[in-house]
């Protein structure tokens, strides 16, 4: 179990209902280490900034996680955590190891703009 305070997927039938159910998610896949902590805090900060984005973890260690391991946009990965950025169901960006809020930020801005229109 993962002790942030984003909403944790479990199984991968949960994680295929979350992308399918929402237009913009996001997915920290790692767990309580040192390059993984610092994404989930700037995950949980930036929740009330993007209300049109689910933030979500998910822990790399349990076996469910293979939706996330086995993604051919994080073969090559090194470091954890994997985040994972779906769009309409579809990943439109991942990226692996621990990130800056204004990394994190600027995925967020250009994968999940509110059109202007809106």
């Amino acid at each position: 179990m993962l002790y942030t305070n984003l909403k944790h997927i479990e199984t991968a039938v949960d994680h295929a209902r979350i992308i399918s159910e929402n237009e913009n998610v996001m997915v920290i896949c790692g767990r309580m280490g040192p390059m993984c902590i610092p994404v989930y805090v700037i995950a949980e900060e930036l929740e009330k900034e993007y209300p049109h984005i689910k933030f979500y973890d998910m822990e790399f260690d349990n076996p469910e996680s293979h939706v996330i391991r086995n993604l051919p946009e994080v073969r090559g990965f090194m470091g954890i955590p994997f985040t994972i950025y779906y769009k309409n169901g579809k990943v439109v960006k991942a990226t692996s190891s621990i990130q800056t809020k204004e990394q994190v930020k600027a995925i967020l801005d250009k994968e999940f703009a509110i059109p202007v229109n809106a």
